[in-house]
């Protein structure tokens, strides 16, 4: 009877701590931790294309996650998506020259926003909360880059037609 109860007590803690490891999981998942960590300012930048992008997706800095997409609509004068990112301010305004772009983790993992800061000059200014970034570059979408290749190599063989040589 003693011995039942110490294996059931045994087999209950190992079941909470699995349980437990399983939550820490999911919030790290999730990336429940870093819900409203301070404050923040808004910049916002206009892609051709912004590919997977989602609204949550960070944005990092040398690989330093330094913010997230807060909201992504389509510019109705222009037609061309425009992503507004929160920036945390304990990173500090970044310089007008800085450029933003749109990158993969990986070969086809989950998109993410690369901030590149410019330089830093007295004539530069930093950009301030609404402001927007002007160098942006695009995301590259897979199926676009496969569809170019195919299309050149069915070009290149098109194009190459062989003429019968007369041997005299």
């Amino acid at each position: 009877m003693q011995q039942t109860r110490k294996l059931e007590l045994w087999v209950g803690s190992f079941i909470l701590v699995g349980l437990g490891a399983l939550l820490i999981i999911m919030l790290k998942v999730a990336d429940v931790s870093n819900i409203g960590n301070g404050e923040t300012y808004t910049l916002k930048a206009e892609f051709d294309n912004i590919g997977g992008l989602k609204v949550r997706s960070p944005i990092k800095v040398g690989g330093v996650v330094v913010g997230r997409i807060t909201n992504i609509t389509l510019d109705t004068s222009s037609y061309l998506p425009v992503v507004s990112m929160a920036i945390e301010k304990q990173y500090g305004y970044f310089p007008e020259t800085s450029a933003v772009q749109i990158l993969t983790a990986g070969l086809i993992g989950e998109q993410y926003v690369g901030l590149v800061p410019g330089f830093v000059d007295e004539d530069i200014d930093l950009l301030g909360d609404g402001d927007y970034v002007e160098d942006t570059k695009s995301a590259l979408v897979l199926e676009d880059m496969i569809g170019q290749v195919l299309y050149s190599i069915g070009g290149d063989s098109s194009e190459s037609t062989t003429e019968p040589t007369t041997e005299q």
